[in-house]
């Protein structure tokens, strides 16, 4: 091999080091989860936070944007069969069994979660909060998350998602 072509592979390789050593870590959280249970820890007791039948999804996008959904599967149905016609009983059941957020999410320089700001929710006193990893944690490992985080009363949350196929 003459020099000049030696000096081109050496070239070549030195610039795909260079760009593997420069590449971005892949976001560790992004994709669509399931909930898989969802424990509630008042008190040193292990509850379950959406019934027997939690269901939940939560997906986080490319573009640092994230909606999250949970709700309890076994809240009775409203008798009138119209959302905005449920009686007193019946729309505390929907408002406890379930709440729905979305929002924006950052991850940090090793691509883990770092934190959201919620845009809008069901429950209102969620709009524009911020939370850190101080208030919320999302720990991947391969297709499971665990989410922790504790209420404004105390209350410690423990979720479990698989990603979706």
């Amino acid at each position: 091999m003459d020099c000049s072509k030696l000096l081109m592979t050496v070239f070549a390789g030195a610039l795909a080091l260079m760009s593997a050593a420069r590449a971005e870590p892949t976001n560790q959280v992004v994709g669509t989860w399931r909930m898989v249970s969802a424990q509630l820890d008042p008190d040193g007791r292990n509850l379950s936070a959406y019934g027997a039948r939690p269901n939940g999804l939560l997906v986080f996008t490319a573009d640092l944007r994230f909606i999250e959904v949970l709700t309890d599967g076994d809240v009775p149905r409203f008798a009138s069969n119209v959302r905005g016609q449920g009686t007193a009983e019946e729309n505390r059941a929907a408002m406890a069994g379930g709440i729905g957020f979305f929002g924006t999410y950052t991850v940090d320089a090793t691509a883990a979660f770092s934190g959201n700001r919620v845009e809008s929710s069901t429950f209102p006193n969620w709009v524009g909060a911020v939370r850190t990893t101080r208030e919320l944690t999302l720990v991947v490992d391969g297709d499971q998350m665990r989410e922790s985080f504790r209420r404004p009363d105390g209350t410690q949350i423990a979720i479990l998602w698989e990603r979706v196929r």
